[in-house]
């Protein structure tokens, strides 16, 4: 009988709440294993009849070219883990599927699993901005993009990419699916705003979590999948058509100042328009109820997240 290698941690999400930028630097700790593809998103998709969902622009070719829905093709992705203490993957989808949470638990019932919370109205519109910029959100409007929504829904778009915009915010009803499953002491929830702050105290904290040497400081001078508004967006679609430019700089460049370069390109073309306050405020009173419930769960004041200004 073959002997599956499965992860022992999970980053579970939410969504746009600094989890690329944690795949990174819990990938630079000597005693931790990430698995090398980002989001293989398997205990979402595992069982998961397709004919309703996935719809959306991309959103087939996404699911086929990087994620994995087969036990023996996840499990070979840790095949390097051996010597590893603490192996993980980031799913940022898991904490959003209700599909997620039980396969966890039959799978990998003693995986340890992490969370960030951004707030719900600022994790949406960051999840809109990044769609905008990497041109496959045809709405050119925040507003109409949620009141389309609804529509999406029934039509299958998604769940991932993160289509549901607004519904991804929900944090205490999906918090509340892994609680029934898994002791407390077996989940990690951080606030984004804490990870921003301070991120190398809540990497070490989390270190602890994973018992793997605390005391290790990882870089954190780089942030990964920052999200914006495209300046120009044909260079942004200039830059998102590999064949292009990147075949024509691959044999003069190292792949290392390709990387640099894309990424200086990609701040200078971007810029941030602010979420205006009474859509902010629409926002807020949507998750109002769900904002107390989870504060109530997690005994932590989110006060902060009921006002209209950040």
């Amino acid at each position: 009988m073959t002997t599956l290698t499965l992860p022992n941690f999970l980053v579970i999400g939410a969504a746009r709440s600094g989890t690329a930028s944690l795949y990174h630097y819990l990938r630079q700790h000597p005693q931790i294993y990430m698995c090398p593809l980002n989001e293989p998103n398997f205990f979402a998709l595992e069982g998961l009849a397709l004919d309703d969902c996935f719809n959306g622009p991309i959103d087939r070719r996404n699911v086929e070219q990087y994620c994995v829905r087969e036990l023996s093709a996840y499990s070979a992705l840790f095949a390097d883990s051996t010597r590893a203490r603490a192996v993980g993957e980031s799913s940022p989808l898991y904490l959003y599927s209700s599909h997620a949470p039980g396969n966890i638990h039959r799978h990998v019932p003693h995986a340890r699993l992490i969370a960030i919370l951004r707030h719900p109205a600022d994790r949406a519109y960051s999840n809109f901005l990044d769609y905008v910029r990497v041109g496959i959100e045809p709405l050119r409007e925040f507003p109409n993009a949620l009141r389309a929504e609804a529509d999406r829904l029934r039509a299958g778009w998604g769940p991932w990419p993160f289509w549901h915009y607004t519904r991804v915010g929900f944090y205490a009803a999906q918090l509340r699916r892994y609680f029934q499953l898994f002791p407390r002491e077996q989940v990690r929830v951080y606030l984004y705003e804490d990870y921003t702050a301070d991120p190398v105290r809540v990497l070490q904290d989390l270190f602890e979590f994973l018992d793997v040497d605390s005391t290790f400081r990882p870089d954190t001078s780089v942030r990964h999948n920052v999200s914006g508004w495209p300046r120009s967006q044909t260079l942004q679609a200039f830059l998102h058509q590999p064949g292009r430019w990147r075949d024509r700089l691959k044999h003069l460049l190292p792949a290392r100042l390709q990387r640099w370069l894309g990424k200086h390109v990609h701040a200078l073309n971007t810029v941030k328009p602010p979420l205006s306050s009474a859509l902010r405020r629409e926002l807020i009173q949507l998750y109002r109820e769900d904002i107390l419930e989870l504060q109530a769960l997690l005994q932590r004041d989110l006060s902060a997240w009921l006002k209209a200004d950040p």
